[in-house]
């Protein structure tokens, strides 16, 4: 399967001022830009930015992000599932990862998140995958938002909402073991029906058992 990866890019006005939200961007692109210290959310700035750009060079890997000039404030990756998870045992070559989504707490509330979803959609081969995103409760920042579980939960569902992603029930353990983690997904126009039924057949393991 090609990866085709076709750029697009979207202003937004806020507040704090004009943030464009562009992508795929380049390994090249990605590397030349700042990454802001604020990013931490599942590792040190300059670690994740590492990873970002690790993440684009691959051939299904695509990095969308938000950035104020030459600064990044905001991304999300799409990638291939790890091969420790249960998504990946399919080896299926068209269901990809949402894995990470990020935004500083500067442009919380600004439709970052929204905005790099829509962008994401807006490349034609997104129709060509089965696009999920697992959502645990213990990466959400609780602290910071003052939120509960329950209320970020509905903010994040909105969220994934606004790319096309819904809920999918699942049995798979860690994201059973807690009722405010979800799995969501968006299932692109040109998938075929036997990706459907290999991706029903990831979610429900024990169906069967009794």
């Amino acid at each position: 399967m090609e990866h085709i990866k076709t750029y697009n890019a979207k202003e937004v006005k806020t507040p704090r001022g004009k943030v464009i939200v562009e992508g795929p961007v380049t390994t090249d692109k990605l590397a030349s830009y700042e990454f802001h210290e604020d990013l931490i959310a599942f590792r040190p700035p300059k670690q994740q930015h590492r990873a970002l750009i690790e993440i684009s060079s691959l051939p299904e890997g695509r990095i969308l992000i938000a950035r104020v000039q030459d600064t990044i404030v905001g991304y999300v990756t799409y990638l291939y599932p790890d091969p420790m998870e249960r998504w990946s045992e399919g080896n299926m070559v068209d269901l990809i990862e949402l894995g990470a989504i990020e935004v500083i707490p500067a442009f919380r509330g600004c439709s970052i998140g929204k905005s790099l979803l829509q962008v994401s959609m807006m490349d034609p081969m997104m129709e060509n995958y089965i696009i999920i995103t697992t959502e645990y409760y213990w990466h959400w920042d609780l602290k910071g938002t003052g939120l509960n579980v329950w209320e970020y939960r509905k903010v994040m569902e909105k969220m994934m909402n606004a790319g096309g992603l819904i809920y999918y029930a699942t049995d798979e353990p860690e994201i059973s073991s807690h009722p405010a983690n979800c799995l969501m997904a968006r299932i692109g126009k040109n998938i075929k029906p036997e990706s459907v039924q290999q991706f029903d057949q990831l979610r429900f393991k024990n169906r069967f058992m009794y």
